[in-house]
């Protein structure tokens, strides 16, 4: 009688149990917003699922409250685009390595009439000209992957936009989305990535006014966050994700992604350097 409640026991145990070890088998990505918006993680992820049976929680940032979130210790990875910020998140110790994973790059897109001049010009002389006209510019103001690039461009047009902006110079931190909601809506400038333009329904009046230029390189990283700092990060489960989207099979699937003939990411993780 005894054996028997036990084995009974046992099993009661077991299947209470099976429901919370499924449900376990999955992590938290803090992402930059473009990943999200563009429709990537929609489009790759089922593949992800498929092969390891690892649900993936995506919370869409920018990348300094990505980053933020990972140091709480509320992320197991993250997965951004501003290389020096992610550097010194490893550094700094909350970051196990930082793995190159893609690019594309940025662009700057402003009403069709373009009453700066600044179509087909290269990133620093239209900034010059947006400053010098007085043209109307959002910036996303939020820290994010593109807003560090976009100050980091102001910076290169010799320009300190911190002393120059006026009533031109719109801060309204937010996301992607809303800064060229806000462009479509106005007829002013943006700084935007690619992938999100691509992806953007809202169009109006905006097109791309310049691209092309080097400084305009966009490179996404995915990093581990650091078990020794958070005892709740999934490290297995977190560099299975990295292994998989920085292997073959996600670099493909990554390069595959297109929106109208478009590929809105390029797979690099083989560039040590980028």
């Amino acid at each position: 009688m005894n054996r028997r409640y036990l084995i009974a026991t046992a099993l009661t145990l077991a299947l209470a149990a099976a429901p919370t070890l499924a449900e376990d088998k999955s992590i938290v990505v803090a992402s930059t917003t473009s990943t999200q918006d563009s429709g990537l993680f929609g489009d790759i992820l089922p593949l992800f699922k498929h092969k390891t049976g690892i649900d993936v929680k995506i919370v869409a940032q920018g990348t300094g409250q990505a980053l933020d979130t990972a140091r709480r210790g509320d992320a197991d990875v993250v997965f951004v685009h501003a290389r020096s910020l992610e550097e010194k998140f490893v550094s700094d110790g909350y970051g196990v390595k930082r793995n190159p994973v893609m690019y594309n790059d940025f662009v700057i897109v402003g009403p069709k009439h373009d009453h700066a001049g600044i179509k087909g010009q290269d990133v620093v002389t239209a900034l010059k000209r947006i400053r010098d006209k007085q043209a109307n510019f959002i910036s996303r103001g939020d820290k994010s992957g593109t807003h560090n690039a976009e100050l980091g461009l102001w910076k290169e047009a010799g320009i300190d936009i911190a002393k120059d902006k006026g009533p031109w110079y719109k801060e309204i931190g937010q996301g992607m989305g809303a800064a060229l909601n806000m462009a479509s809506a106005g007829n002013n400038y943006v700084l935007s990535d690619r992938a999100t333009w691509i992806s953007f329904k809202n169009k109006a009046d905006l097109a791309i006014m310049v691209e092309g230029d080097k400084r305009l390189f966009n490179q996404y990283g995915v990093i581990l966050v650091n078990p020794q700092k958070h005892s709740n990060v999934k490290k297995d489960l977190g560099q299975q994700f990295i292994d998989w989207i920085t292997g073959p099979e996600g670099q493909q699937a990554i390069g595959a992604y297109k929106i109208e003939g478009q590929q809105l990411f390029f797979p690099n993780a083989s560039d040590k350097g980028a």
